[in-house]
């Protein structure tokens, strides 16, 4: 717990300024972030990191996360963050020919879902502060993700009894995750009377429950492919927490939400 508490003062200390900061210095750490994501999935996969294959991945996702404006006038007008997304997957497919399928296409499959789950979730973590909307959209999304967090593993340990997934995650309960639900709705309710969001609250409450529940499908997620590949956490660079995979598993979900909603 000791080793838990002194490694998420230090992560709040570093992450808090360039989050209030926002600009080029979140657009910065939205790209390293990613990066440290796609080495722990490979990491997980026991792939070997020193690899063109790697290589690509890691340029592929960096790719999705830097902010549109990264583009012009370095590609043709009408060219995105997608277009070189699709470059970048094209490429994983040549080098399952190049090597004679010692890469291969599941192998690719795999390449491009992590490109595009671990880079559109960092792309909008600094896109979604670096919007209009600003701070206050980001940290309504935290909340929800945060309260929904602390509240589904605080009530379910109390009063769980009933298992939500148990092939997957077998810690979690109905208990906790409707816990969850409604704490989210509570506290988002009471920020956005201090700060007034995009649609009405009726709208907006609306849309934190469907990214609490959303927020718990990325755990739920993350959790499945760590059981698949045998491992507790996707990495160790935060002693006591896991890896980065692990503290924004849910934010790689909520946050391209918020543009699916008209959000950003």
């Amino acid at each position: 717990m000791k080793q838990r508490v002194i490694t998420a003062v230090i992560a709040l200390a570093i992450f808090i300024p360039i989050l209030l900061a926002g600009g080029i210095w979140l657009e910065v750490a939205a790209v390293a972030l990613s990066l440290v994501g796609v080495f722990e999935i490979y990491i997980m996969r026991k792939r070997i990191i020193v690899s063109i294959d790697f290589l690509v991945t890691i340029l592929g996702t960096a790719a999705l996360v830097v902010p549109d404006s990264f583009y012009n006038g370095w590609f043709p007008k009408s060219f995105t963050r997608l277009d070189l997304f699709y470059v970048f997957s094209v490429i994983l497919l040549v080098i399952t020919v190049l090597t004679k399928n010692k890469f291969n296409f599941q192998d690719v499959g795999i390449s491009v879902v992590s490109m595009l789950y671990i880079g559109t979730g960092f792309h909008y973590l600094a896109a979604v502060r670096n919007s209009a909307a600003g701070l206050g959209l980001l940290m309504y999304a935290l909340i929800v993700v945060w309260s929904t967090d602390i509240f589904a593993y605080t009530f379910g340990r109390k009063i769980g009894r009933h298992k939500l997934w148990p092939a997957i995650s077998p810690n979690k309960t109905w208990e906790g995750t409707v816990a969850g639900i409604v704490m989210a709705l509570i506290l988002s309710g009471v920020y956005m009377i201090f700060v007034p969001q995009e649609y009405s609250i009726v709208t907006m409450l609306i849309i934190a429950f469907v990214l609490s529940i959303m927020g718990q499908m990325g755990d739920l997620i993350e959790s499945a492919y760590k059981r698949f590949y045998g491992v507790k956490d996707s990495g160790n660079i935060l002693p006591g927490h896991g890896g980065i995979l692990d503290r924004f598993d849910s934010m790689l979900i909520v946050l391209p939400l918020l543009h699916v909603f008209g959000l950003v």
